[in-house]
């Protein structure tokens, strides 16, 4: 069973709470992530991604940067911009975004738990990612970043979450400049606090990743490197756990450099055999059902069904990037591996299609593909089964704010 616990989060006054609230780390690169902190001395982006704070001449992995996280973190702390919650509580995170809501728990959770599988998993992790969230754990004693984890809805849980929200004001509220409202209550009653936590270790068997592989995989690696130094904070790492009937899977798009010295017509023709293709024109085509792929080249749009043999009925070989690897970039492009080769870049929905387009257009990419979505049911078939997915087949949305909730390891 699931063992999550209260804990005293540090957090940002009321009056700063949007200020602090950035985009989490791994969504931008350093120079995007300056841009956006610039003007705001209170963005959490100091932390995250303090290299901004640095010459650019820096490695971004240096020590130096690590360091410099550390003490912007204090910094805000003096300043009294965070501060420390003195009672181990639960808090509650909603998110809307295009009118849409879905509401989570933010706890921490077992390292015990993610090593014995208890917290399944449906990526591999990539060792460089891994460890610069290692370095920056270790040196900064926080866990900034929140992993999100998933769990089959539980009516129990779900209508106290509600009335909570109910009965209670929101300790923060506000509406980020991308138009997704924020609102946080803490759950602070003790009675109430005891029942969540009965709830889920006795009637919620798993969890789930449905994003955050590496902050995880990093949060257990801090306890095992720090050896009989472990604290007790580092025995959990910080998660928000979301009832899988309320998130939002979109799509996470290709494109790729080249046609494999290919001309065009040559690599459409190629594509008739596995699919069969229909040209649409310049509008951007978006795949409505499973199976279908929108393609964009040389200024034009298709829309590819696959045909039968492309695809198995297993948890891996039904989902549509497999479809695509198999049938496309391994057989026609000789795109091997995903995770490695450089002829291959990832578009998240939240960019829109017109990014594929834009990137096609310009020069940088020749070829692009739209994807239909995995579905949450997917991921919890893969994650149950024991397989990883493809890398980058999944893109959540809306994603939670750094700053606003921080998980301190070392007292």
């Amino acid at each position: 069973m699931s063992v999550i616990k209260p804990f005293k989060a540090l957090r940002p006054q009321p009056q700063f709470a949007k200020q602090v609230a950035s985009r989490p780390y791994d969504v931008m690169n350093s120079a995007e992530a300056k841009v956006e902190a610039q003007g705001n001395p209170n963005s959490f982006l100091h932390i995250t991604k303090s290299e901004i704070d640095l010459p650019e001449s820096v490695d971004i992995h240096s020590h130096e940067v690590y360091e410099k996280a550390k003490e912007n973190l204090e910094a805000f702390v003096k300043r009294d911009i965070l501060f420390r919650e003195n009672k181990e509580c639960y808090y509650i995170y909603q998110l809307i975004m295009n009118g849409r809501s879905q509401t989570g728990l933010v706890c921490v959770s077992s390292v015990d738990d993610y090593e014995n599988d208890i917290i399944k998993k449906h990526e591999f992790t990539r060792p460089e990612k891994e460890q610069d969230r290692i370095n920056h754990i270790k040196t900064s004693g926080a866990q900034t970043g929140n992993v999100f984890l998933a769990y089959r809805n539980h009516a129990t849980v779900d209508t106290l979450i509600e009335n909570w929200k109910t009965a209670k004001s929101p300790v923060y509220d506000f509406i980020a400049e991308d138009t997704i409202q924020h609102t946080i209550w803490i759950v602070n009653d003790s009675s109430t606090i005891e029942q969540i936590s009965n709830l889920f270790d006795k009637e919620v068997p798993c969890t789930y990743i449905a994003d955050g592989h590496h902050r995880a995989a990093s949060a257990a690696k801090v306890r095992k490197a720090l050896g009989d130094k472990a604290t007790e904070g580092s025995n959990y790492f910080l998660t928000t756990l979301f009832p899988s009937n309320q998130l939002y899977i979109m799509d996470y798009n290709r494109v790729v450099k080249d046609l494999n010295g290919l001309t065009a017509e040559a690599f459409l023709q190629k594509l008739q055999d596995k699919f069969s293709v229909e040209l649409k024109g310049t509008e951007a085509y978006r795949p409505q059902h499973p199976h279908e792929f929108g393609l964009f080249i040389e200024g034009a749009w298709y829309k590819l069904t696959a045909k039968e043999g492309t695809f198995t009925t297993d948890p891996i070989g039904v989902l549509d990037v497999t479809i695509l690897q198999n049938n496309v970039l391994d057989e026609i492009l000789a795109i091997k591996d995903q995770r490695t080769d450089k002829r291959i870049d990832f578009i998240g929905g939240m960019r829109g299609l017109g990014e594929l387009e834009k990137r096609v257009n310009n020069g940088d990419m020749k070829v692009a593909f739209s994807l239909y979505p995995v579905t949450i049911d997917q991921l919890f078939d893969i994650a149950d089964s024991g397989n990883v997915m493809p890398p980058k087949s999944t893109w959540f949305e809306p994603k939670l704010r750094d700053g606003l909730l921080t998980h301190l390891i070392y007292e």
